[in-house]
């Protein structure tokens, strides 16, 4: 016969959430991973070949990275010992490595999951190097930030990096039926409240399960539809941090839509960093860098805009001024696309760093004093004015250095009229070599 406390899902008296209750007891019951866990993906393989490596989970918070570290010790025999990097410190690394080479005498290994492992610093990550090597742990660390960063080189190259995908529509519906079948009964939600609960957990499992359970103990009669929904659910804030990975994604996501030329997926990523609390200012310093690197003289008025948009932001200040910034990112994605200031720039540099401190030639040099013009600073200058068509023609580079072609428009927007003039002067420069060398002009 089970006992009251069985019966509310509670042991000793105390509660266990409903995400513990459905916690999958099998690999098999971890949904949205298939292509880890699949038989041809990376754990997969392991779990076949039952050979371990150690191994990183990166992935979201609520897609089941520490159930399918405690289900691999599960099938594979292997010990579980788990400590958080936010609690834990060197001194319980050691009784973990410890229990660990004892049990490793009689035969058992250990899986050591460690939640958080970014959060550790960079002696204390070396300090799993030894155990990892000589077998005495695997090691399967979690984080919601790229290894790449928070992690040190030595333990990633002995790791393996595996990525968790946030659970998607279908996964979540899963988990919610299996909710309704663990609770007794539906969840009293129409169906555009069904959806936007799934939409509020943005992919987090965990999120969800939570609110299923709040909404069953709520005792609501009835449906809830969407419109009801946010006075039993407070909205979650969008996974982001202003200064990981997340930041630099969504910019990412912003810029290249720009460059693509799709206003609707710029002003997407315009909408989810705006959502997510990112300094306008910022965004607004990322459009002015966007107007100069891809687009530049197709359209100089791209530039404006962008500038525009920031003095409208420090005048009006949020959310009114976000509309400037909005306007802003809707001419520049619309705007005729130019890198060729941006690859001139980089063309000109590597140059100037190549030819050092090469003097210009003396005939664009002044001279201010008598010695100057001795040496010949200034002599044979034309002043482009005074010359027919408002042209000399001269050469301003250094004499020891070819003419180098660093600025190539492009044939599109106010870019196509800057080539013609640029055509059109050095027609007048070849005309002019050409007389230079037939003797026709000094």
């Amino acid at each position: 016969m089970t006992s009251l406390f069985e019966n509310a899902g509670m042991e000793e008296g105390v509660k266990r959430p409903l995400a513990d209750r459905l916690r999958p007891k099998s690999l098999e019951q971890v949904i949205g991973q298939d292509h880890l866990l699949a038989a041809d993906a990376p754990l997969g393989r392991m779990l076949e070949s039952g050979s371990f490596s150690s191994i990183v989970f990166w992935g979201p918070p609520g897609t089941g990275k520490t159930t399918i570290a405690r289900l691999l010790a599960d099938h594979s025999g292997l010990a579980f010992e788990q400590i958080s990097a936010i609690f834990s410190g060197v001194a319980d690394l050691r009784k973990v490595f410890e229990k660990a080479k004892q049990r490793r005498l009689t035969g058992q290994g250990t899986l050591l999951f460690v939640d958080e492992i970014h959060r550790f610093n960079r002696s204390q990550q070396d300090s799993f190097l030894p155990y990892v090597e000589d077998g005495t742990i695997i090691l399967v660390g979690a984080t919601t930030e790229n290894p790449s960063f928070e992690l040190n080189a030595a333990l990633l190259s002995r790791v393996q990096v595996l990525v968790l995908e946030r659970l998607a529509e279908p996964a979540l519906e899963t988990l919610l039926k299996r909710a309704e079948d663990e609770l007794g009964k539906p969840l009293p939600l129409s169906d555009d409240a069904r959806m936007m609960v799934k939409a509020m957990a943005d992919g987090d499992g965990r999120y969800l399960l939570n609110s299923a359970e709040i909404l069953h103990s709520a005792n609501i009669k009835g449906s809830l539809n969407s419109d009801d929904l946010p006075r039993v659910l407070q909205q979650r804030a969008a996974h982001y941090d202003k200064d990981r990975e997340g930041h630099y994604n969504l910019i990412s996501a912003l810029h290249k839509s720009l460059r693509g030329s799709d206003v609707d997926a710029a002003l997407y990523w315009l909408s989810r960093m705006l959502v997510a609390g990112e300094d306008p200012l910022y965004i607004t310093r990322r459009l002015v860098r966007f107007a100069s690197e891809d687009i530049g003289l197709a359209d100089p008025l791209a530039l404006k805009q962008a500038l525009a948009a920031k003095e409208a932001f420090d005048f009006l200040g949020s959310p009114e001024g976000e509309l400037a910034i909005v306007q802003a990112t809707i001419y520049l994605a619309t705007a005729p696309k130019s890198n060729a200031a941006y690859k001139a720039e980089k063309a000109a540099k590597s140059v100037a760093k190549e030819t050092g401190s090469v003097m210009p030639p003396a005939h664009i040099l002044n001279a201010p004093t008598h010695l100057m013009k001795d040496l010949g600073y200034g002599k044979g200058y034309q002043y482009d004015h005074d010359a027919q068509d408002g042209f000399s023609g001269q050469n301003y580079f250094p004499n020891d250095l070819e003419r180098q072609s660093f600025y190539q428009p492009k044939e599109r927007g106010f870019e196509r009229d800057v080539k013609k003039r640029m055509d059109y002067w050095q027609k007048l420069r070849d005309d002019r070599q050409a007389r230079l060398d037939d003797g026709t002009e000094d």
